[in-house]
């Protein structure tokens, strides 16, 4: 979420921010791999993101949402639409305890809204899971 939250904040989603971020924060080698396709997905997919979003978010623009929870909506959707091997559920929960130590006392009441309003509608299958990323360099 930070490295979102900063690329949010400069307007930079390109890969030297990402390298930038990593130089000043540590990330441990066993997680690494993890944090790179999480962010590099999140970017790949964020127009496909923010659409999804933006249909469950009722009279919120993505723009007038809070950083923070915006940017924890985006991974906990790129979790939910392209890592099957995540639970939508537990997407979810994690996205709220983030909202709850880093947004405002408001963001886990908002963004678990949003979030299970499109995992039900993910469920009932209103919205279909990307085979892959639409934005995939070929």
């Amino acid at each position: 979420m930070q490295v979102l939250f900063y690329m949010d904040m400069s307007h930079n989603y390109s890969e030297e921010a990402v390298k930038l971020f990593c130089g000043n924060f540590v990330t441990s080698k066993s997680s690494l791999s993890f944090f790179l396709e999480l962010i590099n997905g999140v970017i790949k997919a964020l127009p496909e993101i923010d659409s999804v979003i933006r249909r469950f978010s009722s009279n919120w623009k993505i723009s007038r949402m809070s950083i923070v929870d915006r940017n924890i909506m985006r991974l906990a959707v790129y979790e939910m639409l392209f890592c099957g091997d995540i639970p939508s559920k537990v997407s979810i929960n994690e996205a709220i305890d983030i909202g709850k130590k880093f947004g405002t006392e408001e963001s886990g009441a908002f963004i678990n809204g949003i979030l299970d309003s499109i995992r039900i509608s993910l469920e009932e299958e209103k919205i279909i899971k990307p085979q892959t990323l639409t934005n995939t360099p070929e």
